[in-house]
């Protein structure tokens, strides 16, 4: 459905209802070419011979040199680059088997099931694009345009978008919802855009959601009085009228209060944590970014300095809830002094862009991964690399996904800790768009399920992900939702538990691997606070809480010798047995690596170290007795709360 924006002409001013356009002088245009359909863009990669051997499959041996001038030499095949193995696999794979050279090239679909057919030692799979996990449009949600789309004669709407001192606001996008498909324009400097449906009448328009750039909230308009006679003028409200001295004073926002991140002494700051945002890039240049990014890589354009530049603005939102700089304006972040990788594979992010991305943290020795995406379908390839980098040590967070159903891959690996979005009423105006994702029953604090998140027993946690300030580029500040934001926070926490933790500073805690990975995920689910909304597949084990996590580094528990620390295993064991305490937390079992395909079987991980907090047992046992019993208000004695 075609949609326009004005570019502040009056209206049917140069525009006919035929779309006439006079040609502009110039260069003659090349013939028109009939349309055809685009190859597809696949994975390839050589099974290694044991892989081979299980399988029963007898083959020639094939190295990667070979297979890449075989390609080349296909007609109709374009090789695009090849993406070698991480040369930290081979410390870290042990009894596992090694992940391979990919190449990535174009063919039709026929193409790549003659080569299969032909190649058995080949895994070949489709390098999907991935998608954003950003809950960035309307919230009435059709699936299939030309189901729903009527015929009939055109309408257009014209919009005059301004702020509430009267001045336009450009680069507003402006969504209209009728009986069929939604339409939208983007308004121009003067703050017009012209919005073109077909078969709708001013009567049938059920919504419009104006969604500024920065700086103002959104404005969503249930069963709008529009007019095709003259401008409809839509006026948005400053982020300032409801955070009082914003931007000029810093702002905490909501879902670092409900986390209770904003009540962690000043030193809590996830100090030395390597933490990594793969996404679009971050804004380096931002106030609030500047001098908080480290290091980075583009996938995109392939420039060194190219991470900087965030031209979709995503991973900025994620930069700002996680590391934004602690300078007394604007935002701060929940991990200031955590050391902030940006890996830019959007836009236009594929499989294989997320797999360099994983290499890039791996190589980094990054600690704390931040997912904001997701595919339509699983890729084994991106699986056993997430499985490679928890091996590696890095722990990677993602989002549940943003479009309302299922989980989407790669969150519904086991791998990943899963984060679905959590909003609460009251932290955003009415008459926005973010009121029309309250879903289902609301708990006493006003915390709710939105309608965007998706759901599933794959979800392990969730955070807020509803109305999050952020930054927004190139310098302004912006409200936005998602489960890429619930995975910020969750990320942002994450580095705290790994720089401030106990189990994290001694012993094997320190010692990058798998276990490590499992315990870090298993602490935070573990501490979080339950939530009754109706479907525990929509909340998992609850919202993170800051000061139950890191309760016994907050309480300082100095090491007590070791028959002691016994003697308190005991006590717990006896307590938990006897029904007086839940089940103590353990580390997440290993977990298998998902298939690739048939041809590759599942890599069985071997065995890991033990668990982080197994140097001192009873000292984790402490530290969780006190907080319980401190929480449960049976703590008398001991040092005093510097909270209180």
């Amino acid at each position: 459905m075609a949609s326009t924006a004005s570019t502040g002409q009056p209206r049917g001013e140069g525009r006919g209802r035929s779309r006439a356009r006079t040609a502009k002088a110039g260069p003659a245009r090349p013939p028109a070419q009939p349309v055809e359909q685009r190859p597809r863009r696949y994975m390839v990669a050589v099974l290694p011979p044991q892989q081979l051997a299980a399988a029963g499959i007898a083959a020639q041996p094939l190295d990667m040199a070979t297979l890449e001038k075989l390609l080349e030499g296909e007609p109709g095949v374009c090789v695009h680059r090849r993406v070698p193995a991480s040369p930290r696999d081979s410390t870290t794979a042990a009894r596992r088997m090694p992940f391979p050279d990919i190449i990535v090239a174009e063919m039709t679909y026929e193409q790549a099931g003659a080569l299969r057919r032909q190649l058995p030692q080949l895994h070949l799979e489709r390098d999907r694009l991935l998608t954003y996990s950003g809950a960035d449009r309307p919230a009435d949600r059709l699936s299939d345009p030309a189901l729903v789309m009527p015929a009939g004669e055109e309408i257009d709407f014209t919009f005059l978008v301004q702020d509430t001192d009267g001045r336009p606001v450009p680069n507003a996008a402006v969504f209209v919802t009728g009986s069929g498909w939604p339409a939208h324009a983007v308004t121009g400097a003067e703050g017009r855009a012209t919005v073109t449906l077909v078969g709708e009448t001013p009567e049938t328009i059920r919504s419009v959601v104006v969604r500024p750039q920065d700086g103002q909230w959104t404005a969503r308009l249930e069963r709008p009085a529009l007019s095709v006679a003259h401008d409809n003028l839509v006026t948005l409200h400053s982020l300032s009228e409801t955070f009082p001295g914003f931007p000029d004073q810093q702002t905490f926002g909501w879902g670092q209060q409900a986390m209770h991140l904003h009540r962690l002494p000043p030193t809590f700051r996830g100090g030395g944590v390597k933490v990594a945002i793969i996404d679009s890039g971050a804004a380096a240049d931002h106030p609030d970014l500047r001098g908080e990014l480290n290091d980075g890589v583009d996938l995109v354009d392939r420039r060194e300095r190219g991470w900087t530049v965030d031209t979709v603005h995503r991973g900025s939102y994620s930069a700002g809830v996680i590391t934004a700089a602690d300078n007394g304006c604007g935002v701060v972040g929940i991990a200031v002094e955590s050391l902030v990788h940006a890996c830019k594979i959007f836009p236009n992010g594929r499989y294989s862009d997320l797999i360099e991305a994983l290499d890039h943290c791996i190589e980094a020795e990054i600690d704390v991964v931040a997912l904001g995406l997701g595919g339509s379908r699983p890729s084994p390839l991106v699986a056993a690399k997430i499985d490679q980098a928890r091996h590696a040590g890095v722990a990677c967070v993602v989002g549940a996904g943003d479009d309302g159903g299922p989980v989407a891959f790669p969150g519904n690996l086991p791998t990943v800790l899963t984060v679905a979005a959590l909003g609460r009423t009251g932290t955003f105006p009415p008459d926005t768009s973010h009121a029309a994702e309250v879903f289902g029953p609301q708990t006493g604090e006003g915390y709710f399920s939105p309608r965007f998140t998706c759901h599933g027993s794959e979800v392990d946690v969730c955070a807020p992900g509803v109305a999050v300030l952020t930054v927004a580029p190139p310098d302004d500040y912006t409200v936005r939702d998602g489960t890429s934001l619930a995975a910020a926070h969750v990320t942002g926490l994450a580095a705290l538990a790994l720089a401030h933790h106990g189990d994290f500073r001694n012993g094997l805690g320190r010692q990058r691997g798998a276990a490590r990975v499992d315990h870090l995920f298993q602490l935070i689910k573990s501490t979080c606070t339950p939530l009754d909304l109706g479907d525990p597949h929509r909340t998992g084990a609850g919202l993170p809480d800051a000061l139950r996590l890191l309760g016994p580094a907050l309480a300082g528990i100095p090491e007590l010798p070791s028959e002691v620390l016994n003697l308190l295993d005991r006590l717990t064991a006896e307590m938990i047995q006897a029904g007086l305490l839940p089940s103590a937390p353990t580390p997440a079992p290993e977990a298998a690596t998902a298939p690739v395909l048939a041809a590759m079987p599942p890599i069985a991980p071997g065995p890991g170290p033990a668990a982080p907090g197994q140097t001192a047992p009873g000292q984790t046992a402490l530290a969780w007795l006190a907080e319980e019993m401190r929480i449960a208000g049976l703590l008398v004695e001991g040092p005093p709360d510097p909270l209180e």
